[in-house]
This record gives structure tokens, sequence and C-alpha cells, in this order.
């Protein structure tokens, strides 16, 4: 007689119900694999979250679905139906000084909002950078003064990459500026704009025009996505954090968790991790060795809040956001919630969310809600963006660790971690923005997600630390070139700065 022994198939633990991790469950629960998510918010879908308030609904970041990933297209149709999507447009302009800049810049628009001896000084600035260019090219202000002009760089680029970092632009080094203004850039726009005559070529390449967006906001899909994992046989445990990851053998053999009925432990044979990698590496019991924990320590996040603020609708503009350039404020960005869905506002109002990136424990991280509603009205309305005594109600909404901060270390730490990781523990798996300490998008996060459950059931070799946004960004139509290939590295997924660490 034959017997046919059928091994069962792994039992994985996934700690995050964000974009990575509930894609990873998705797919594990699709081919009948055991899984269990633990999420230490009460809320699934991390940064990509839809925050509801007194019945009006906040994108925390702001989220456009588009991706050159056919796989991720597929997965988010096969989630919600074509029905719960909503075709946008995209538009963003910048605000600089009482004006506003469409987005990508056009020339009428830019010459008539600078004036013709703004324009001429601008150019005249930019012929001098030629000329003469700053001696010191090793940050980003330096960098980005010698391609551009000092007085565009000042205009459309050193109080916004300010606010976004929290760094002086003197103390971001030039790789930021080398790998994300390699081809269409806010000042090549405006030079372009000022020089229509100058061959614009190949290199300049355009942003989308138009988006697919959930019409109740991003949460809808991962909140969806948790119902079908829980429909296919899965668990989604809300409310309960990662305490050790316990390790024996050379692998991890189980996790401890912390929830609202204490603590229990899960046995796995898989670990999927979408939290930020130190705190994976902190909850490792044994401990890791001190270099590695050194290394956890050296990484760092920066922070974000939302100050969202309803007004009447025709007092928002059809912008899905504003970039605020202008000096004298602290908000970075605007949106308008209506202009990404209808459904997330109600009728005859709408909702502007004001965007502060923040330090978590700094002033405005600590400050009251009511504190922070009355600055954020009172900084629209300086702005000139809605008229006095038009905000009506206002919502705060604080995200810790929004965006990974690449120090001149970081680099270093990420490989010691991720090297030890894969030598003490090679069936913990870090996927996504946090989990993998890069920049990704929405769907390059979900695609990591996607090849790490390839590599748990079929025993693939993917190499998920290869999944670069620059590969395939989703607004730029350059293939030729990625900071990974250019530059012989990983690269940080959307590029962002390299800062240098503080003492």
């Amino acid at each position: 007689m034959v017997v046919n022994l059928v091994m069962p198939l792994p039992h994985t633990l996934i700690i995050g119900a964000g974009p990575a991790g509930l894609t990873a469950a998705y797919e594990l629960t699709r081919r009948n694999a055991p899984v269990e998510v633990v999420e230490a918010d009460d809320v699934v879908g991390g940064i990509s979250r839809t925050v509801e308030r007194d019945g009006w609904r906040f994108d925390i970041g702001g989220h456009r679905f588009f991706t050159k990933v056919g796989r991720v297209e597929e997965f988010w149709h096969e989630v919600l139906p074509d029905g719960d999507f909503l075709l946008r447009p995209r538009m963003s302009r910048i605000h600089y000084r009482g004006k506003l800049f469409d987005y990508p810049l056009r020339a009428g628009n830019a010459l008539g909002n600078l004036g013709i001896v703004e324009a001429v000084r601008c150019v005249g600035s930019y012929v001098w950078a030629r000329l003469r260019p700053p001696a010191d090219q090793s940050h980003f202000e330096g960098w980005v003064s010698a391609r551009f002009g000092t007085r565009l760089y000042r205009m459309f680029f050193k109080t916004y990459t300010e606010k976004v970092w929290g760094f002086p632009a003197t103390e971001l080094q030039a790789d930021w500026a080398a790998q994300r203004i390699r081809n269409l850039s806010l000042a090549g726009a405006v030079r372009n704009a000022l020089l229509p005559r100058r061959a614009r070529g190949a290199d300049i390449t355009s942003l989308i025009e138009e988006f697919q967006y959930p019409k109740l906001g991003p949460g809808m899909m991962w909140e969806r996505c948790a119902e079908l994992v829980a429909k296919a046989g899965g668990t989604v445990t809300m409310g309960t954090s990662v305490t050790r990851v316990h390790r024996a053998d050379g692998r991890a053999v189980a996790v401890t968790v912390a929830g609202p009925d204490g603590e229990r432990r899960i046995e796995a044979d898989h670990v999927i991790s979408s939290v930020p990698l130190p705190e994976l590496v902190r909850a490792v019991d044994p401990p890791a060795p001190p270099p590695v924990l050194a290394a956890a320590d050296a990484l760092r996040h920066r922070d974000f809040l939302t100050v969202a603020l309803v007004v009447p609708a025709d007092a928002g503009f059809p912008d899905n956001w504003i970039y605020v350039h202008t000096p004298g404020v602290r908000v970075g960005r605007i949106q308008n919630f209506g202009s990404w869905s209808p459904f997330l506002v109600r009728d005859g109002f709408t909702c502007l969310g004001l965007e502060y990136f923040v330090d978590e424990g700094d002033d405005l991280w600590e400050s009251a809600d009511d504190d922070l509603v009355t600055l954020g009205t009172a900084e629209l309305e300086a702005l000139g963006l809605v008229r006095p005594g038009a905000v009506s109600a206002g919502y705060v909404v604080r995200m810790p660790k929004a965006y990974p901060v690449y120090d001149s270390g970081y680099e270093q730490a990420v490989e010691t971690m991720r090297h030890w990781l894969a030598e003490a523990l090679p069936n913990v798996h870090p996927v996504g923005r946090n989990g993998m300490h890069r920049y990704n998008n929405q769907d390059h996060s979900m695609l990591t997600a996607m090849l790490t459950v390839e590599n748990i059931l079929d025993d693939a070799d993917h190499d998920v630390w290869e999944v670069n946004v620059e590969e395939e960004y989703h607004e730029q139509a350059d293939a030729s070139s990625s900071s990974a290939s250019a530059g012989g590295r990983h690269g940080t997924g959307r590029a962002a700065p390299v800062l240098p660490r503080r003492p």
C-alpha cells in the first residue's frame, strides 16, 4: 500500500495589520495556510488607514492608488469591487507667498505669479550658479543651488524640505537631491517654464494625471482585506502588541503577545513583521548581541500629525493637496478631503487636512488638540486659503513613526540588523516601510509581502530587499536608472534624505 504524506502548511504569525501585513495574510489564506495577525492599534491599515471622527473621514498623508506592479493592481480589485473605486483627477499646487503655482509648473502660470522682474532675477541667479557654482555641494542646499540657482532653491526647495525633515538644508546630505531630483524636479520645471525654448527632451517626465481611490478612503481597502482574511479562516487580533520573539535552535519558535486579556504565547513556524525594524530586534529573546542592539538604537523616525478643519464647501479648493512653501507657517501640506472623495465629507462642507511633520514629544506633538486646531485655523487664514471665521470644527490625528529617517549611519545599521536576523532567525521576515526601514510606497510595501509569502510556501529565493520604488516609480517614466542600480546599493525605496547624525 502506498501512503501519500502531505506535509501541513506552516503556521505564520504576522506582526502588524498595515498594507504589508494584511497583504501577506490575504496571500497566505488564499492558499489555505494558517495565519494569525496581531495589531497593537485598534485600527487596521497603518499609515494607510482612514480615520473617522463624527462622520468625517480623514486620509492620513494622502494615498493615490496607482501602480505599475500588475499583481498589486489585481490585488486591489480582488479585495474591493470596481464600484468601490473612484477615478480621481490629480491636482496639486504650491503655495508660495500668497501665490498658487501649478505643479507641474506651467509657463504662463509661473511667469504670471513671479512677475517679469522676479523671473529675470531667477534666470540671472541660475546663470550665475552655472558660472560660479557653490564651492560646497556636499549638502542639499549647495547641490540644488548649484544646478538651479539660489533664488529658485529658496522659493521651491528650502522651506518645504526643512519642514518635512526637521533639519536645516545645509545639514542634509546631497544624496537625496541626487536621487530625487534626477529627472522631474520642481526647480527643473520652473526653469523650463522660464526658459520655454530650452529643449526639454525625454529627461523631463510628467506626473500622473488621474488615479484610483476607494470611495471611503484607503482604510476601506484594509478593513475589507481584514474581513476577508477572517472569513478565510485567518485571525486578526487588535489591541495586541508583541512583547517577545522567542528563538531557539537557530530560528524563531514562538511569539509572546500582550492584549486586553493579558499575555499569551503563540507558537509559529514563520514570523512576518511590519513593525519598525528596531522594535522587532529589541523584542528577540534571548537578546541580540550588543552591536545589533546598538544598530537598533541608531535608527530614527519622523512623526506626523493632521489637523482636520471643517469649512464650507465653497471655501475648499480643487487640489488633492497644496504644498506650503511659504515661510512663517509650520504647516507643510494641506489636503482637501472632498477633492479625494465626496464620500469623505458632508453635503455643503468639506474638510481641510493640515499636515505637520513633527517629532514625537516635541511642542506640536504634545500640544492639546484645541491648541492645534487654533494654530491650524490661524495658519489657514494667514495663508489666505479661507476667510476668517470659516472653520466650524476641528480634529487632530497623530501618527507616530510615519517616515523612516536616513541619517549618515542608517544604512550600516539596517544592514547589521538585517544580516543578524537572516543568520539568527531565518524564519523571521521583515516587510513593508517600517519593517524594512525603507520609505516605500504602499504598492511596493505590498510587493515585499507577496514575495515573502512565496518564499515561505514555495521555498522561493526572492530577495525582498531588492524591491525598490525607484525601479518602477509610479510618478516617473524613467526606467533607465535607479538609486539601486546607479549607486550599487539597495537604496532607500522612495528617495529620502540622508541626514548627518547629530551628536
